[in-house]
């Protein structure tokens, strides 16, 4: 079961990286195209930090957190006592998106992001950012909703 949760993550991995290509070949940096008007546009940004651009610069920290979350990421699918459907799904995402991000930072030395919202004033982001996001809060549904549900039809 394991295989489908990695799937998850390579897919996650693929469609990143492959629009990090299509950017990274297309597009100059700051150059910005609407792809829905009013509502998504690719900005592409080179962002050598964290979220909002925290920590510029700190290379060796992302790759130190990256190995270790990715690790983390690794124990919770393979232990058998965290199998749950809901939660892995979640890991799987989180798994991927932490990857997609980690290949531009070796490779690279900076995260390609590429969406912009129009219609708010957000940071611009990439796959990798959105996979991240939705798996914390899976995560977060499963223990805050399922996680009690399952221990207690566990012990009767």
């Amino acid at each position: 079961m394991q295989a489908l949760y990695l799937i998850i993550s390579l897919i996650v991995v693929i469609a990143d990286q492959g629009l990090k290509y299509f950017i990274l070949s297309n597009y100059q940096v700051g150059e910005v195209h609407q792809v829905i008007p009013g509502i998504l546009s690719f900005n592409y940004l080179q962002n050598n930090g964290a979220a909002w651009n925290i920590l510029s610069g700190q290379m060796w920290f992302f790759y130190a957190i990256s190995v270790v979350a990715i690790g983390v990421c690794l124990y919770f699918l393979f232990n058998k006592k965290y199998s749950e459907p809901l939660f892995d799904v979640g890991i799987a995402l989180v798994l991927g998106g932490i990857s997609g991000n980690f290949i531009d930072r070796i490779h690279l030395k900076y995260v390609v992001d590429m969406f912009q919202l129009d219609f708010i004033n957000f940071n611009i982001f990439n796959i990798a950012d959105a996979a991240i996001t939705v798996g914390i809060i899976i995560i977060f549904i499963y223990l805050l909703f399922f996680e009690e549900k399952e221990k207690h039809n566990n012990d009767q």
